[in-house]
């Protein structure tokens, strides 16, 4: 019983004395020990274990009891130490925190102290400073009632001389006076409540308004409008008047600039009234070389009269280019049928002279019409119709050189006048339009005739395969019409003349390129046998001459050239119009033609060749094969066909250098043309003998080879097949090896001896013929088989064999 309650009391023990790791860990931090009886997992069984771990050891057991009881009797003494040191801990700490309390309190009595005495020195600050405080705030208010009544003084006696001034018209001391009077008014903008400065202010504007209107009537009586004739110089009066002007209304400035205007052009409007003759376009060159006249007349009389700021010349010339912009639209409304392009071009030529000359004269910061517009900066651009327009001289150098591939850097438009007369002509481009859309259609005449005429390039020299000279006329022609036309309008008329240019680059290609391409003519009748092995080489003749060889590379080279140019002529067309008209700008549908005239091209030449074959082929499928009776070289169809390729390869890929690409498809054309057929053929040689399988297989061998090389053949310089064209190539002949490897001997069906590693596994046999189906009953015969299967794979082939023999 006593036992069960001593387990009992070290249980609980042990369940108080059971610390938490973070409790745990902090002890062992601050009192580090290696001593097994501090740790928390300590396990007395285990201890004893180390104490004692054989029986010997049990033999000095009383000595390590009585190092343990040691042990506990010095524990004891250190507990039994500290519980008394802890004896006394409450009450000290007791009476320090009442001597705390009290330092508090004395240090908030003493707080309390310095804060009364501060509000009492700040007490007495304030009464000392009192009376000055009183005297800066006297000072004060003594200085602004003196700057007032001095402000006053000035606006009273300011006001009394100015309208006497004003009565003198002395405009001069006027112009000084009234802006100190203006500014001493801003003064008493607050005081506008106190009658008498009110008064003032009306006095001040009531000055203003009779000096704008006296200013008025000094001009008029200056300058009369119905006056026949002008004073001879500039008056002091006025200028000092002008100056008045600038401090008053702005109205009074823009009305007299007006007058002075109007009545400075109004000899321009009897000079070039409707009815006259030197009003019409022919003479347009007089109109601006009057107000050249009248402003070098106004420099000497008037140019000091106005001020500088006001910029009067400038003003004189725009006002005078609004009127000529008005008068010149009307009378081209009424005298709209006689308008010639070449009386227009001129008038806008001049005019478009003019306006440059105003540009380079004034800066153009008097314009106010919203319809001007600054041209933006176009982006660089690698197109060949970069050039602005540079000098005639200049142009037919670049028109003899055919420089139209030489892009150079925009300059940018900086003319703040462009447009300012010249717009009145943009309603009558038509005229303009017409004449080159009659231009344009008489050039592709011509082109088509100098054809005629001079015939295909020859194909011994140098321009065979070249661009076509008029090719390089059209688009440089292009050029000029598309820079003129934007220096006369980048509106509606851009997208008419985009219109012109679709159209012939559309008679271009169908008339000069696609016209002149070679027709083709069925070939009747084939070679035999005999006639094929008795002919010699170099005899046979090819479809095509030389010539149209040639002229077919040639005009390949044109199209390409042309839908490199034209695409290009598009991004021009859209930097040259308007923004908002960029979207209607596309000529795409060109492009696609020329794409088509390429590959028309392309297709000539690979019927060309593939027909030159054609004879050769038909051979091969007349011949007995099951009579040939050894191997030997490659069969002379072969042969045939290797001659027709040497000779025209070589011609096209020569015509072609500047095309690579094209070359390329042309080969990859023939190639998916040639071994289509070729195989089609071989199905057609039936009966065959083993012998003239495994020579038919030579020759299949051959044609691979030679086709491996079509790109380079003939050439000295060896250059690697496109991968592309190779893929095609191996794919396919690798196809006619197969099918005769897995071909049949006769219509009994036994296989090649060295087929046998062709015969894929039963159970691919089984998927095929699950896949396939059994062969349709419609299929008889050796050539009906062959021509069922000639797209299937060997695997294929091998299945149906399978089931032709009878295999299940």
């Amino acid at each position: 019983m006593m036992e069960e309650e001593e387990l009992e009391f070290v249980e609980e023990l042990e369940a108080v004395l059971q610390l938490t790791p973070d409790v745990q860990l902090a002890i062992e931090q601050v009192f580090p020990s290696q001593d097994p009886l501090d740790r928390a997992d300590f396990n007395a069984v285990e201890y004893i274990n180390s104490l004692f771990p054989t029986e010997q050891s049990l033999a000095n057991i009383d000595e390590v009891v009585n190092k343990i009881r040691l042990k506990i009797r010095r524990l004891d003494d250190n507990i039994r130490t500290v519980v008394r040191g802890q004896t006394n801990v409450g009450q000290d700490g007791r009476q320090a925190l009442e001597e705390a309390q009290k330092a508090i309190q004395q240090l908030f009595g003493k707080i309390k102290d310095i804060k009364d005495k501060a509000e009492k020195s700040e007490q007495m600050v304030k009464e000392i400073t009192r009376d000055i405080k009183q005297l800066d705030h006297a000072k004060r208010h003594l200085t602004t009632s003196i700057t007032t009544l001095n402000h006053l003084h000035m606006l009273a006696g300011g006001v009394d001389s100015l309208e006497a001034m004003t009565r003198r018209r002395q405009y001069g001391e006027v112009a000084n006076l009234l802006q100190g009077v203006m500014n001493v008014l801003e003064h008493f903008h607050k005081y506008m409540g106190i009658p008498q400065i009110r008064q003032l202010s009306e006095r001040v504007k009531a000055a203003q308004t009779e000096l704008g209107q006296q200013i008025l009537a000094d001009f008029e009586e200056a300058f009369p409008s119905q006056g026949t004739k002008r004073p001879g110089g500039p008056s002091n009066v006025l200028r000092d008047a002008c100056l008045v002007a600038n401090i008053l209304d702005p109205r009074i400035k823009q009305e007299i600039i007006k007058k002075f205007i109007k009545q400075h052009l109004s000899e321009y409007l009897v000079l070039f009234q409707e009815n006259q003759d030197v009003a019409w376009l022919d003479k347009i060159d007089r109109r601006y070389a009057w107000i050249k006249r009248q402003l070098v007349d106004y420099e000497e009389k008037y140019g000091r009269m106005f001020p500088r700021e006001w910029y009067m010349t400038e003003r004189i010339a725009v006002e005078f280019c609004h009127v000529t912009r008005t008068e010149l639209a009307k009378i081209m409304r009424t005298r709209a049928k006689e308008i010639e392009v070449k009386l227009l071009l001129f008038a806008i030529q001049r005019t478009t002279n003019f306006e440059g000359f105003l540009a380079k004269r004034f800066s153009g910061c008097t314009l106010t019409d919203g319809t001007l517009k600054k041209l933006e900066s176009p982006p660089p651009s690698t197109n060949p119709f970069l050039e602005d327009e540079p000098a005639p001289e200049m142009e037919e150098l670049a028109a003899e050189k055919g420089d139209l591939d030489q892009p150079k850097k925009p300059k940018v438009p900086d003319n703040p006048f462009h447009g300012i007369v010249s717009k009145c002509f943009e309603p009558h481009l038509y005229v303009y339009i017409e004449s080159q859309d009659k231009n344009l259609g008489e050039l592709i005449d011509r082109f088509v005739a100098d054809f005629k005429a001079q015939g295909p390039p020859k194909p011994n020299t140098d321009e065979g395969g070249a661009v076509l000279p008029s090719c390089a006329d059209l688009f440089v022609y292009y050029k000029k019409c598309m820079v003129q036309c934007s220096q006369l309008s980048t509106g509606e008329p851009m997208i008419a003349l985009t219109t012109i240019f679709q159209k012939y680059l559309r008679e271009y290609a169908w008339k000069i390129l696609s016209g002149n391409l070679p027709k083709t003519t069925s070939s009747g009748g084939g070679l035999t046998i005999s006639s094929l092995l008795k002919e010699k080489e170099g005899s046979e003749v090819a479809k095509f001459t030389l010539e149209e060889l040639c002229l077919i590379c040639s005009i390949l080279s044109t199209a390409e050239y042309c839908l490199a140019t034209t695409q290009q002529l598009e991004e021009k067309l859209k930097e040259k119009v308007d923004v908002s008209l960029i979207e209607r700008i596309n000529l795409t549908g060109e492009m696609d033609t020329f794409s088509t005239v390429i590959s028309s091209s392309i297709q000539l030449l690979v019927q060309d060749l593939d027909a030159a074959c054609d004879p050769a082929l038909t051979a091969m499928s007349k011949m007995q094969w099951q009579n040939v009776e050894h191997v030997g070289d490659q069969s002379p169809y072969v042969t045939s066909v290797i001659l027709h390729i040497k000779q025209n390869v070589p011609i096209i890929r020569d015509n072609l250098a500047s095309t690579r690409k094209y070359f390329t498809q042309f080969c990859i054309k023939f190639a998916n043309s040639f071994i289509p057929k070729f195989i089609t053929h071989l199905f057609k040689c039936k009966p065959i003998s083993m012998v003239g399988a495994e020579q038919l297989l030579l020759d299949t061998h051959s044609l691979k080879m030679v086709l491996l090389d079509l790109p380079s053949i003939g050439s000295q310089v060896v250059r690697k097949a496109p991968a592309s064209y190779t893929k095609i190539v191996v794919k396919g002949m690798t196809r006619a090896e197969m099918i005769l490897k897995v071909g049949f001997v006769s219509s009994s069906g036994f296989l090649f001896k060295g087929a046998g590693y062709l015969i894929p596994s039963p159970r691919e046999c089984w998927i095929q013929k699950r896949r396939l189906g059994p062969i349709p009953r419609t299929v008889t015969g050796l050539s009906a088989f062959f021509g069922w299967t000639r797209f299937w794979p060997h695997q294929v082939l091998l299945t149906v064999s399978g089931q032709l023999l009878g295999h299940q």
